[in-house]
C-alpha cells in the first residue's frame, strides 16, 4: 500500500463528534452555526437546549445537507430539547430514558450505531431557584440508575452534552465563590465522581487535556467571555473502550454561536 493511501485509510477511521448547547437552535443558526458545522465534517453532532418543536424548524435545520437529523423536543414550547445529526443513518434512535418528568422536557436522545451509542443529553439547571434544584437532584437520581443500565449493556457509549456541573476546581474560574451555587455544589460534584468511579465512565476531554482555563460556558454578565471567566460544564463522557481511542480535543472560540462553545473530539473509531 502506498503511503498516501495508508494515510487516507487511517483518516477514514477517525470519528469526529461535536457537542454544543445552542441556547436556541434558530438563534444559533442566525449566528452562522451551520456553515461552521458543515466545515467540521463531523460524523455526529449533538445539540442541547434547541428551544423549538420540530414543526418550527425548516428542512435546513431538521436535516442539514449530508446529515440525518433527530430531535427530542420539550412539550413546553421554547424550552430545553435536544437534537442529534449523523452522517450515517443510525440503526435505532431512542427518545427519552423512561423518566416521565424529564422525558417531557426533551433531555435525552440516543442514536445506536452497531456497538456504539452516541447520546445527546441535557441535564437540568438548578440556578433559577430551589424548586429547580430539587428537580435537578431528582434527575440525578433517576439518571444515575439509567447510566448503570446503559453500561450493563456492554456496548460502547459517548454521552455528549451540557451536564450543568463543573466537576473539579480546575473546571471553573471562580470556584471559591461558587461552592454554594448550583452547578458546583458538593452533592452534584460527588454525583459526577460516582459516574466516573462507580459506573466507570471517562471524562474524555480531561483524559486528553489537563490544562486550566478550559471552559465551555460563560455568563452573559460583565465581560465573562472576553476575560475567559467561565465554567466547563459541557462534556463528552464515554465508556473506557471508545474513550481510550480519543485522539484530540478542542473547544472552539473563534466565533460565538451561543453562550456555550462547541466541544470537538476525534476518536480512532469506525462508525
Amino acid at each position: 500500500m502506498v503511503r498516501g493511501a495508508r494515510r487516507r485509510l487511517q483518516f477514514s477511521f477517525l470519528l469526529r463528534v461535536v457537542t454544543l448547547n445552542v441556547n436556541g437552535i434558530r438563534s444559533a443558526a442566525k449566528k452562522g452555526l451551520y456553515p461552521w458545522l458543515a466545515a467540521q465534517k463531523a460524523d455526529v453532532i449533538c445539540l442541547q437546549e434547541v428551544k423549538a418543536q420540530e414543526a418550527d424548524l425548516d428542512a435546513a435545520l431538521l436535516s442539514p445537507r449530508g446529515l440525518h437529523g433527530f430531535f427530542s423536543c420539550a412539550e413546553k414550547k421554547g424550552y430545553a430539547g435536544v437534537g442529534l445529526y449523523s452522517r450515517r443513518q443510525p440503526e435505532a434512535v431512542v427518545k427519552g430514558f423512561g423518566a416521565r418528568e424529564f422525558d417531557a422536557e426533551g433531555r435525552f436522545l440516543e442514536a445506536q450505531f452497531g456497538k456504539l451509542s452516541v447520546i445527546s443529553v441535557y441535564l437540568p439547571s438548578g440556578s433559577s431557584g430551589a424548586h429547580r434544584q430539587a428537580a435537578k437532584f431528582r434527575f440525578l437520581k433517576v439518571f444515575f440508575a439509567h447510566l448503570k443500565k446503559l453500561k450493563a449493556r456492554g456496548n460502547e457509549i459517548i454521552l455528549c452534552g451540557d451536564w450543568n456541573i463543573a466537576h473539579q476546581e480546575i473546571d471553573l474560574k471562580n470556584w471559591r465563590a461558587n461552592r454554594k451555587n448550583s452547578g458546583f455544589l458538593p452533592e452534584e460534584r460527588d454525583w459526577l465522581t460516582k459516574v466516573f468511579e462507580e459506573v466507570d465512565f471517562v471524562d474524555v476531554f480531561r483524559r486528553l487535556n489537563a490544562k486550566p482555563d478550559q471552559y465551555t460556558w460563560w455568563s452573559n454578565r460583565g465581560q465573562a467571555w472576553a476575560k475567559n471567566v467561565g465554567w466547563r460544564i459541557d462534556y463528552q463522557i464515554a465508556t473506557p473502550g471508545v474513550a481510550a481511542s480519543a485522539q484530540r480535543e478542542s473547544i472552539y472560540r473563534k466565533e460565538r454561536f451561543s453562550d456555550h462553545a462547541p466541544l470537538i473530539i476525534d476518536y480512532r473509531w469506525e462508525l
